[in-house]
């Protein structure tokens, strides 16, 4: 069987999978303050109505743009590879294969959405997008997408992030992006933090506030985000549908889908255009992978909480460890939000999709055993997903079940390798989050719903 199976240019696809209408439940809506439901009109002082329309629509197809497909072509259809070596060096019947978005100029999944968003504010008349970023991979695919439709970008990049990961903020600086520490004194959100945590390493909740408060007091300026939200997800879903395509090619179909889970983007981009399957029948596990330091889906709360940390967005209700919590800083930051997708959430708490939580440790040993013989290094929120394979192949070593198994390798980890460094020098540790820990920012929860 070949090693990478390609699709051409054409197969790029036309239209995006929206999942809400394979859902048998509506989604939660969105509720304000006073805990009554929100329209749309809640989101358009910091969003283009096109994104709005997207953000609730529940058409199952929605078309891609002809200039949005012609820039996605710079990298897609992206590779979906046969790891043929790691099957070996595992000596399991499994067969797996890996999505391999790393190829991107971003080097990450990160541009299937940035690029949409971008050209949606373009065609708006918007001319500056402010945005937050964790590890660095979102900001990294904005400031690409604003550099090719003209637009200026802001990036409030998590503090602990931005001092870890100095060459993804150089590579904002390259396109042409600003990049600000998050908490910064720039904006009330930031001041507010500082004032009480003069020290905060910062968090995605926290660096959103400042954008968002940002879009919200300038009228040239919207707000872009990275994961999370319906309309984000939406645009990543080309991703599981080039998938099924090339599994198609070489007669396969896939037991079970992973993918690294932080906000949700990731997960619901390979995994969603299988659920549809999933929703007429077929039989197949989709399995959203988080660390154990943050963990949302398998140990937070199904509860209406704030998208931000300061309460300046819609309540949405998700798994949350709270919006005022801050994660330790783990490397892998892009799995740090405090939250998770809407759409995954209440399919994880209805039983159609699964979560498991794998510690630090485990993550980065996949994470060289993939290196080491598929040769690729992958970014930390990758390894996640890699584990998680691993422990379902070496399942099938011992089962002799011979599964078809498929991951998302979001990202290459060029820009992690300080992670890498403190890993084989024997400077990491696992860190599972205390109940205690758990329960504290879980009590600030919103009394709504």
């Amino acid at each position: 069987m070949n090693t990478k199976i390609l699709l051409d240019e054409a197969d790029i696809p036309t239209h995006w999978y929206n999942v809400v209408a394979d859902m048998p439940n509506p989604p939660a809506p969105p509720l304000g303050p006073d805990g009554k439901p929100v329209g749309p009109d809640a989101l358009a002082a910091i969003f283009p109505d096109a994104l709005i329309e997207q953000e609730v629509s529940a058409e199952r197809w929605i078309p891609i743009p002809d200039e949005v497909r012609q820039a996605l072509a710079l990298w897609r259809p992206s590779p979906l590879y046969r790891a043929h070596r790691l099957e070996q060096a595992l000596g399991t019947p499994a067969k797996i294969f890996y999505k391999n978005e790393s190829v991107s100029p971003a080097g990450s999944h990160k541009p299937n959405t940035a690029v949409p968003q971008a050209w949606y504010n373009r065609e708006a008349g918007i001319r500056r997008l402010s945005t937050e970023t964790g590890a660095g991979q979102w900001g990294c695919a904005l400031s690409l997408a604003g550099q090719m439709f003209g637009l200026d970008v802001r990036v409030y990049m998590v503090k602990v992030s931005y001092e870890q990961k100095p060459y993804r903020r150089t590579m904002m600086q390259t396109w042409g992006a600003e990049v600000f520490a998050s908490p910064t004194d720039m904006t009330e959100s930031g001041r507010k933090v500082l004032a009480e945590h003069p020290e905060s390493p910062g968090s995605l909740g926290i660096a959103i506030s400042e954008a968002a408060e940002e879009a919200a007091g300038r009228d040239d300026t919207n707000y872009a985000l990275g994961s999370v939200l319906n309309h984000v997800l939406l645009h990543q879903t080309i991703i599981g549908q080039e998938a099924r395509k090339q599994l198609e090619k070489v007669g396969e179909y896939p037991d079970e889908v992973h993918a690294p889970c932080g906000g949700g983007s990731n997960f619901g981009g390979v995994a969603f255009p299988f659920f549809a399957d999933k929703a007429a029948g077929r039989e197949v596990r989709l399995l959203a992978v988080e660390p154990s330091s943050c963990p949302t889906l398998t140990k937070g709360r199904y509860a209406y909480d704030f998208g931000d940390a300061i309460g300046l967005t819609p309540l949405l209700k998700m798994f949350t460890l709270g919006h005022d919590f801050v994660p330790p800083g783990i490397h892998a930051g892009g799995l740090r939000y405090h939250g998770d997708s809407p759409l995954v959430s209440q399919l994880h708490q209805e039983g159609l999709v699964d979560a498991v939580a794998i510690p630090q440790l485990e993550t980065f040993e996949a994470g060289l055993l993939f290196a080491r013989t598929e040769g690729i290094i992958p970014a930390p929120e990758s390894t996640h997903a890699i584990a998680s394979t691993i422990r379902s192949a070496q399942a099938c070593k011992e089962s002799g079940e011979a599964k078809t198994i498929l991951f998302n390798l979001s990202g290459h980890g060029h820009f992690d390798m300080a992670a890498y460094e403190h890993y084989l020098a024997g400077d990491l540790h696992n860190y599972d989050l205390p109940k205690e820990a758990i329960e504290e920012a879980l009590s600030h929860l919103p009394k709504v719903g």
